[in-house]
Order: C-alpha cells, then structure tokens, then sequence
C-alpha cells in the first residue's frame, strides 16, 4: 500500500489531460474485430486499458506498440471472427473490459471463457446479462453470483431487453457483438436510459468503424446482421473525466489550463465546464485549451444521473464552496470501485466537510476550508484523485492512504499534480 503526504498548495500551470479511458476501450475493440490493420494513436497504459488489450488478445487479435509522430500508438490487427487463445480474460479491475468482452466471447460458440477480476470488480452486477444467457440457453457459471464467471455458448439474433438504469455498459457490449450475428436483432430498453452520451461514444466509434446502429430515442436500438467492421486509423481525444479534476482544482487554486480536451467532444463529462460555470467558476474556453481561473463558488444542485463518474471531485468542489450543493440521482454511483457516494462523504467529513449522505444524494454544505489529516482513496482512482485537489483547500497536511489507486486510470497524476505546484511526500508509513 503505497502512502502519501500532500502539503496544502494552490495549484497553477497546465496540464496536457491524457487520453479518454471510455474511447481508448471503444476504439480498441472495434479495430480488433475489425479484418485488416488499423493504427490508434493517443494512448494510455492504465491498468483498464491493459485489460482491455490483453482481453482482445485473446480473442486472437494481434496488438502491438509503436510510436507515432512520438507518441504511443497500437498496431491492431483485426480478426473477422475471433478465436480463442487463452480462455481466462483478467480483467483486473475495469467494469468496462468485463461488459464489453462478454458479448463478445459469445460470438464463438467452440470454447469455455472464464472472466476474472479483482478489487471490487468480481462484485458488480451482472444481472442483465444473466437473464440473456437464461433466454438464449448460453452456460454461466459464478461464485454465489461473483466473478470468477465461466460462459459458454453463442449469441443468437432477437430482442434483447436491458435496464437502462443499472449500466450503459451493457448496451455497449451487446451493440459490439450484435452487427456480426447472421441476423438482425433490436435492444429494448426498460427503463429510463441514464449516461446517454456513453451509448452516443458507442454508436459514434462504431459508426467510424463501418458499423450501422439505428437509435429510436434511446428506448429501441435496431441492428443489422451481417455487418464487418473495417479497419482505420484513429486518434483517442482528451479525457473530460480526468480534466475534471484539474478544472475543478484551477477553479478552487490558481489558473489551470487543460490541453487535448476537445471542446465539441461527445464525452457527457464535459458537462463538468457548465457545472463550474453554474457555482460561479471563471472558465476561459481557447481553441487549443480550457482554463480555469480562481474563483468564488456557489452551491447548486447538481442531477449526475447522465455523469455519474463526477460525483467524487463535484463533491470537493461543493465542499469548498458558499451555500449549500445537493449531488441528487447518484444511487448508481455506489457499485462502482467502491460505494462512491459512501466513500466521498466519509473522507470528506474526515478532514471537516460537512456533508451529509442520502440515499441517492449528497447534501455538502461548504465550509470554504477544510482541515487536513489521513484520509483512505477506498482502493478508488477517482476518490484518490477528488482528495488531492481537497488539499488545496485544506489547513494541515493530507495524507492519502491507498494513493496507489489512480494507476486504474492515471498513472502519472501524482507526477502531473507535482508539476503544477503539488508538494507531496512519498511512501509515508501511516495507516489509518
């Protein structure tokens, strides 16, 4: 467990944001079912992205690094029909991997696939799929409903009913899977769709790559069999996700500015730019980066229902401001990593936040300062990351036990907070 000390400092300066997470996975798997050769360029090696490309390896598509125009790229070249090449996917901790690769598995019918995890991962639901492969008589095999999960079988074309208000991540797997079937098929939603712009960051990828989804108002997605994907190169934009931390940390320090975010992104976490603007942030939008200027924040109410991978840093942010901020519609938020919305409260309240945790929303009144003292990232990137720019609205030192957490998705946040005025210490050997 690695530990660290953050000595309370303004941040200032700029930040080159790393490549979205959610269109590196898409992209990565469209290119591998894919026939022919296709370069993506603007990657990342979090352990989600590995997973990912290790799970696609084993299906039989071949990926290899190179570098491009000096940055890290991948060589993938596609497979028309997957074949196994070793039945045990790991998919670490990436809820993403998971969801998308099971549909993807069942394209074949030959070979067992066993889908492993770690951390919290082997406990998160995966209910919607149980009840296809109950439909479509397709073997699976838990651990009293936990991962590992063996399967075996092949999709069938047909109608396929989700609810839309457990994961989007499921609808994406299924529209991976469900243009290479011999038959068309239709996804029916059954309840209300929450993180739409995640289902628009599928379609989008997949239409880029040859594939054709029709959308009836997000309550019917119709797909046609038959279809192939075709090879192309591909840049992974900016993350917003992860420019929301230093957003919100130039909002509640000094200037920050975020480089490679693309102000016309598909990305719903971009939402994070009116949020700031909402609670009075001073946001300055160029054509080659978004700055974020000291300012005085207000308390709002803030629906996540459509960015629920906000909650965490909208939680400091409300924490730090004047007034009362509401975080309303988050009960989804507490199976990711961890129970985020439990974990924020909890760490916050730690270090003197004032907030107070329902059962779907946080009520944060804001005390402007915060004190400082050991805080725990809950083995959670984004909880790990949320507390760092909560340093800079703190009195004494934070520590962070479990900081080790943003390699999920960051692996070098801790290296870019210090190149923007952050004082850390690590390896600190104090656990709660």
């Amino acid at each position: 467990m690695q530990c660290i000390k953050i000595f309370p400092r303004k941040l200032r300066g700029s930040i080159n944001i790393p490549p979205s997470k959610s269109l590196a996975h898409r992209a990565i798997i469209a290119a591998g079912l894919a026939k022919g050769e296709s370069i993506i360029e603007n990657i990342a090696y979090s352990k989600d992205i590995l997973a990912t490309i290790h799970g696609m390896k084993n299906f039989g598509v071949c990926i290899n690094e190179i570098n491009k125009d000096n940055n890290r790229a991948l060589d993938i070249k596609g497979v028309s029909r997957i074949e196994i090449q070793n039945s045990i996917v790991d998919c670490i901790e990436s809820g993403s991997t998971l969801r998308f690769l099971i549909p993807i598995a069942l394209l074949q019918g030959d070979r067992e696939v066993t889908f492993t995890g770690t951390g919290k991962l082997p406990q998160r639901p995966l209910d919607e799929y149980y009840n296809i492969f109950r439909n479509e008589n397709i073997f699976y095999q838990n651990e009293k409903g936990n991962l590992p999960l063996r399967v075996k079988g092949k999709l069938k074309p047909g109608e396929f009913h989700l609810k839309g208000d457990i994961s989007s991540q499921f609808i994406t797997g299924l529209m991976f899977a469900l243009p290479l079937l011999n038959g068309d098929s239709k996804i029916i939603i059954t309840s209300k769709l929450e993180s739409k712009a995640y289902v628009d960051l599928t379609m989008d990828i997949l239409n880029k790559f040859g594939i054709k989804i029709e959308n009836n108002l997000y309550r019917e997605f119709y797909i046609k069999g038959n279809q192939s994907y075709l090879a192309r190169d591909y840049k992974v934009e900016g993350d917003f996700s992860q420019g929301a931390f230093w957003l919100t940390a130039g909002a509640i320090g000094e200037e920050i500015s975020c480089k490679n975010l693309n102000i016309n992104s598909l990305q719903g976490d971009k939402e994070i730019i009116n949020i700031i603007k909402s609670m009075g942030g001073i946001i300055d939008i160029n054509h080659d980066f978004i700055r974020a200027n000291p300012s005085e924040l207000k308390g709002i109410t803030i629906d996540v229902s459509e960015i629920p991978d906000l909650v965490p840093i909208l939680a400091v942010a409300g924490s730090v401001s004047n007034g009362a901020t509401k975080i309303i519609n988050a009960k989804r938020v507490r199976i990711k990593e961890c129970d985020r919305l439990h974990a924020i409260a909890c760490e916050l309240n730690k270090i003197g936040g004032d907030v107070e945790e329902l059962e779907d929303s946080l009520i944060i009144r804001g005390n402007k300062k915060l004190k400082g003292g050991v805080v725990d990232s809950w083995n959670d990137h984004r909880i790990a990351m949320a507390l760092a720019v909560a340093s800079i609205a703190c009195e004494e030192p934070l520590i962070i036990n479990n900081s080790e957490a943003v390699e999920k998705s960051y692996p070098n946040f801790w290296e870019e907070f210090t190149n923007v005025g952050g004082n850390i210490i690590y390896d600190m050997k104090i656990k709660l």
